[in-house]
C-alpha cells in the first residue's frame, strides 16, 4: 500500500476514534444527569425508562465495537498488514477502506459472515 493513503487513512481513523470517544463522554454526561432526573411512579414510565436506557447501552456498544475496530485498524498499519483480509489473506480493495476504513475482511469474507451470521 501506498504511504501516503496510509498516511491518510491513519488520519480518519485517528478522527474518527476522537468523535466516538467525544460522544461516548457526552452520553456518559448526558445519561447521569437523566438518571438523576429520573423519578418514575408509574409501570408504564418505568417500562419507558428502560426501553430508553437499552437504547442508549446499545448505542454505546455499537460505539464501543466501531471503536474496538478502529484500534485493531491502527495496530495492523504499524504492523504493516492493513489492507490485507484477516481471513483469506487477499488484498482488500481500496475503495472498501475508503468507505470503511477499519474494515478487515475482504468484500467476499465480509458477505459470507453475514450469511452465516442471520
Amino acid at each position: 500500500m501506498k504511504e501516503n493513503f496510509l498516511e491518510k487513512q491513519t488520519k480518519l481513523l485517528n478522527e474518527q476514534k476522537q468523535e466516538i470517544l467525544e460522544k461516548l463522554a457526552q452520553q456518559n454526561d448526558e445519561l447521569y444527569k437523566l438518571v438523576e432526573n429520573v423519578d418514575s411512579g408509574d409501570e408504564v414510565d418505568m417500562a419507558s425508562d428502560a426501553i430508553d436506557r437499552k437504547l442508549l447501552n446499545e448505542l454505546g456498544a455499537q460505539d464501543s465495537a466501531r471503536l474496538n475496530q478502529i484500534e485493531a485498524a491502527l495496530t495492523r498499519i504499524k504492523r504493516g498488514t492493513y489492507g490485507i483480509c484477516i481471513n483469506c489473506g487477499e488484498q482488500i480493495k481500496q475503495g472498501r477502506l475508503e468507505a470503511i476504513p477499519y474494515a478487515s475482511l475482504c468484500i467476499d469474507c465480509q458477505e459470507e459472515m453475514e450469511k452465516h451470521k442471520y
